[in-house]
């Protein structure tokens, strides 16, 4: 199938990073309310467990979403989605500034979620497609998407403090929008050169290791999301009750700057994890990051202050760090037509129904008025997808005349 290059001459090479900008502002607009939701507490008089409830439709469509988004990527067009992004995150981000009360701020966070939805399966896909390396592609193009979370907490406290809590969807709604069109340009440029590229060069996998492979990753992506979800979501409100002197000398900049310190932290496990999957057995990183993790929750679950920043960064670094070799497994075990559609099944899994986490985690803060049985969740969460993991196949190993060969690195993919 021919497709429009993001990588190919000049304007293919600002396309992509388009691409990785996308995947920036996407996750800064999901992650936005977290961090306004602690000056809601007063602003509207209600516990902190049922005003974050109000991001959980948004956080469902940015995952359900996904697999229509990713079947219109395939059939029509990824630069045509990616401009949907753009405009429609923008407009939808702007328009949640203006929201009045609980119902229409959940109204506003729902259709972020659904425009946001677009990034994931259309943009990894197009990364994926064209990438020389592919672990380092998907490597500094996540570092985009951990940059966005990281630098979120911080914005959004920092504008929230200033000028209200309307400005910090409105700033970053508008600059979005204005990007969107700046893309409409690119994409005619794009389209004028008549610039294409063709798929991948996997090795042809056995059908019956391939469903088995996806069939596993299923179960995994949901629990990576699981523990990505409650991470990133939990951490303005986790330092703000482990990390008082910081948060009562600075207020809520102080709880969104150490979330942001320890996401930043987070966002070099792309990085590493690429690299990690460009050079080794994608099925053998994949599970050992997540016995690493194990004991490094369980330490974050007993610590306070400064110590938790540097730990709880540590954590998000090894969820993030799984995350190249998990989308480098998808694209082994699924045809190049049908990538985007498949990354669309991923992240309803990854970034949908992993949004259960959300509800259970204000949920396990209301109850027991503290975040250790949230990280204890984390480690058998981790248990799980160390045990499913064990089990997928060495995706390139078996031919058609069942010949073993070495399974090839990440890359190339163009």
């Amino acid at each position: 199938m021919t497709k429009t290059s993001p990588n190919t001459g000049t304007g293919g090479g600002l396309a992509l990073l388009f691409a990785n900008v996308a995947h920036f502002y996407s996750h800064m607009m999901m992650l936005v309310y977290p961090t306004v939701v602690i000056a809601l507490e007063a602003a509207f008089d209600r516990p902190f467990g049922e005003l974050l409830s109000l991001s959980f439709v948004g956080f469902v469509l940015y995952g359900v979403a996904a697999l229509p988004a990713g079947w219109l990527g395939d059939r029509w067009s990824a630069p045509g989605m990616l401009a949907v992004f753009f405009i429609g995150t923008g407009a939808a981000g702007i328009a949640a500034g203006f929201a009045s009360g609980p119902l229409g701020i959940a109204i506003a966070l729902g259709v972020i979620g659904l425009f946001s939805s677009i990034y994931h399966p259309v943009g990894t896909a197009w990364v994926v497609a064209n990438a020389k390396a592919r672990g380092k592609a998907l490597g500094i193009n996540g570092v985009f998407g951990t940059a966005g979370i990281a630098a979120t907490p911080l914005l959004a406290g920092a504008l929230t403090a200033m000028f209200g809590w309307r400005y910090a969807f409105i700033v970053p709604g508008a600059v979005i929008l204005v990007t969107g069109i700046a893309f409409l340009f690119v994409v005619k440029s794009m389209s004028s050169t008549g610039v294409t590229a063709t798929g991948s060069g996997d090795p042809i996998i056995d059908r019956s290791q391939a469903v088995r492979g996806l069939v596993i990753l299923a179960v995994t992506v949901l629990c990576v999301g699981l523990l990505a979800q409650a991470t990133t979501v939990g951490m303005p409100k986790i330092f703000a009750v482990r990390a008082p002197g910081v948060v009562d000398w600075a207020g809520l900049i102080g709880a969104g700057g150490l979330a942001s310190v320890a996401l930043a932290i987070g966002a070099l496990g792309q990085l590493a994890g690429g690299w990690l999957a460009d050079r080794y057995r994608l099925t053998l990183v994949y599970p050992l990051v997540y016995v690493a993790l194990i004991p490094v929750a369980l330490l974050a679950g007993s610590l306070s202050g400064l110590p938790l920043v540097g730990v709880a960064g540590t954590v998000m670094f090894l969820i993030t760090a799984s995350l190249p070799a998990e989308n480098s497994l998808v694209a082994r075990y699924c045809p190049a037509d049908w990538r985007a559609s498949a990354y669309g099944a991923k992240f309803v899994l990854g970034l949908g129904v992993s949004s259960l986490a959300i509800p259970l985690t204000g949920w396990i803060y209301d109850a027991t008025g503290g975040f250790w049985w949230v990280f204890a969740s984390m480690a058998i969460v981790a248990g799980v997808i160390i045990c499913f993991a064990a089990f997928l196949p060495r995706a390139g190993e078996t031919t058609a005349s069942n010949a073993t060969v070495k399974e090839p690195v990440a890359g190339p993919a163009a």
